[in-house]
């Protein structure tokens, strides 16, 4: 079993900054990656970005070059630094934590709201 909880998200203006964090317990060594995901009012939730254990990371292109997700395997921590926020941003930033020990399963965070004005 794998928990996750997300923290950081609030208001911000358009072109401000928010990092996100991610704080995994449990079963945590049985975690293959990380991902960040986000839901907007009327949209389906979408990919946002994602960390695998060789560190390698992947963006949506929709936030290539604003947004980074990093790391703290000390800590059992994922971050997701938003950097150029834009109204379009608004949702709700779920956590998500891959595991394949026996079988692939998904965990996921309560989610953490972001709201960017103009």
């Amino acid at each position: 079993q794998v928990q996750l909880v997300e923290s950081g998200g609030g208001l911000v203006q358009a072109g401000g900054s928010l990092k996100l964090s991610c704080a995994a317990s449990g079963s945590t060594f049985s975690i293959s990656a990380f991902a960040w995901y986000r839901q907007a009012p009327g949209k389906q939730r979408e990919f946002v970005a994602s960390i695998i254990t060789d560190g390698s990371t992947h963006y949506a292109d929709s936030v290539k070059g604003r947004f980074t997700i990093s790391r703290d395997n000390a800590k059992n921590t994922v971050y997701l630094q938003m950097n150029s926020l834009k109204p379009d941003d608004t949702a709700v930033y779920y956590c998500n934590a891959v595991s394949f020990s026996y079988s692939r399963r998904d965990y996921w965070g309560q989610g953490t709201q972001v709201t960017v004005s103009s």
